[in-house]
């Protein structure tokens, strides 16, 4: 009798609790939580490799293009160098941006993906997918194919209209 209302407690408690916001990620990247070596690893060495300050901090963009982009994909950019509640984390994906090639990311195959959008914004003619997890997906003007997807980490609850 204990055993099952200690079983129910935990079901409840485990239902209750919000669970751990998960990134978007592509390709075995996940912004937040991939490194340098994990990229490095995957990917190999970039087409171009730029250094920049972002806000006083030493930052790092992998440009991979040609070539070395993925299958599909007709640029690759992997930004290091991420601003965590611990301290500033150099080595770890701030975020990744693809270019993928018409037909390779239709609005269907986003939908299918990665599920329906928090919000649905315009910029300028452009259709913007605007996803919690951190996905942001720009698509061209007939709404047909991704022209840019930029994967971050998980952004916060918008606030509710009145």
């Amino acid at each position: 009798m204990i055993a099952r209302s200690v079983l129910a407690l935990l079901l409840l408690l485990a239902w209750l609790i919000p669970a751990r916001a998960v990134a978007a990620e592509w390709g075995g990247i996940t912004p937040g939580e991939s490194d340098v070596e994990a990229v490095r690893q995957r990917y190999g060495v970039p087409s171009r490799e730029l250094r920049e300050k972002v806000e006083g901090h030493d930052t790092l963009r992998w440009i991979y293009d040609g070539e070395k982009a993925p299958r599909g994909i007709s640029s690759m950019e992997v930004s290091f160098g991420l601003l965590a509640a611990g301290g500033y984390r150099p080595r770890t994906v701030r975020y990744l941006r693809l270019v993928p090639r018409p037909g390779v990311f239709t609005k269907e195959t986003v939908l299918t993906g990665w599920g329906p959008p928090s919000r649905v914004g315009k910029e300028k003619e452009q259709t913007v997918f605007l996803y919690q997890s951190g996905l942001v997906v720009y698509f061209d003007e007939q709404e047909r194919n991704a022209v840019s997807m930029l994967f971050g980490i998980p952004q916060p609850e918008p606030p509710a209209s009145r």
